[in-house]
């Protein structure tokens, strides 16, 4: 098959799955054809069956702002035409189903759409009135639509009761990549000066509903009873206010902000515990890098998070905003050594049934196959 992909290319859950689904899929012999504003930021080097097709955008006086979304359609028409692409894969529904949807008109074809929502376009702009009816008209528009969780498919039925089945398809990552760092382990531990600490980590866009507080919090009721570091990865717009809520709690030393990092295996790796508490969270896609790193994960009963964590099997859940819960937990892990071996052998089972790379990747293939042979919608 030949497939479009059209994603935002920069860091976050969504860009690394569709980046991912296009190199699963090249390798499976698909042409795949990334149509995106830059290269995406997890294609650091060319595959084979690859090609990316910037988009470029001029300013035009009589626009007051560049025509970004009218100029990604006219290229991702110009990508079906020239390469007759049976396949586009949106993901986000607005700006990028929309777009799909007049690129396949401007083209003329009877290319098939299909469309991921990932939780941002549902959880954040469906509750905006006036996006509402174009996150709708997206969602009809496609031939098939995938969520990335249940939690996600629930709230778009809520919110935006689009008429549309919508398909669940869980996030993956790369086994391969977060299994097995490629450093040496004990020399990143000396650049951060641990020893024998237990090391708790969180990796994040640092945005509010992050609460990137809470896990300060949580960490400051840990350190007093357990001697512990935090690694803090990631930038944003909420790291200001990270790093002076640290200062605050005089737990400077003890507090390493990693700032923002394309490769982040080995601290999933040197981490015991991973803390992801935000607020909602359609699915967490850094939970299954932590696991794959052997770090244990405490997440918020939050959205899709739920589904990949079970409590007391493979991690602990706990209610947003209970950083005293979070830290229990933590603590009394530390002191069951057992506990703690047989969350680790969950993590793996579920990882191995739940998650793995090459069923998810088939669902996908098997869905557009689904599509070309139904025919004309």
């Amino acid at each position: 098959m030949k497939i479009g992909i059209t994603c935002y290319p920069n860091i976050g859950g969504s860009g690394v799955v569709a980046t991912e689904l296009g190199k699963k899929l090249a390798q499976r012999g698909h042409e795949v054809h990334f149509i995106t504003s830059s290269m995406p930021f997890r294609l650091n080097q060319m595959n084979d069956n690859i090609y990316v097709h910037e988009v470029e955008v001029n300013n035009y006086a009589v626009f007051q702002y560049p025509p970004y979304d009218l100029t990604l359609s006219t290229k991702i028409s110009e990508v079906i035409s020239e390469y007759e692409l049976d396949i586009i894969h949106m993901h986000y529904a607005v700006p990028h189903a929309i777009c799909g949807h007049l690129a396949i008109s401007m083209a003329n074809r009877d290319t098939k759409m299909v469309t991921t929502l990932h939780g941002t376009d549902i959880t954040v702009l469906g509750y905006d009135s006036s996006l509402k009816p174009a996150i709708k008209f997206g969602i009809e528009k496609s031939d098939a639509v995938t969520a990335v969780s249940q939690s996600l498919i629930e709230d778009t039925d809520t919110i935006i009761k689009p008429n549309q089945d919508i398909e669940l398809i869980y996030n993956f990552v790369d086994e391969e990549k977060f299994s097995t760092p490629k450093i040496d382990l004990n020399k990143v531990k000396k650049s951060l000066c641990i020893s024998d600490e237990i090391v708790i980590s969180h990796v994040s866009n640092f945005r509010s509903v992050k609460r990137v507080e809470d896990i300060i919090h949580t960490f400051y009721k840990v350190q007093f009873k357990k001697k512990s570091v935090l690694l803090l990865i990631g930038d944003g717009p909420m790291l200001f206010k990270a790093k002076t809520l640290v200062k605050a709690l005089g737990i400077e030393k003890k507090v390493r902000f990693i700032g923002k990092q394309e490769e982040i295996t080995h601290y999933y790796h040197i981490s015991d515990f991973f803390l992801l508490m935000s607020e909602k969270e359609s699915f967490g896609l850094v939970l299954l890098e932590a696991m794959y790193g052997g770090a244990i994960c405490i997440a918020t009963n939050a959205g899709g998070m739920k589904e990949v964590i079970h409590h007391n099997e493979n991690g602990i859940l706990v209610d947003v905003g209970d950083t005293n819960q979070a830290s229990d937990y933590i603590i009394d892990l530390i002191s069951d050594p057992e506990k703690m071996k047989k969350i680790k052998e969950n993590m793996k089972q579920i990882l191995i049934n739940k998650f793995s790379t090459d069923p998810i990747v088939r669902k996908y293939e098997s869905l557009y196959l689904g599509l070309l042979n139904k025919g004309s919608k």
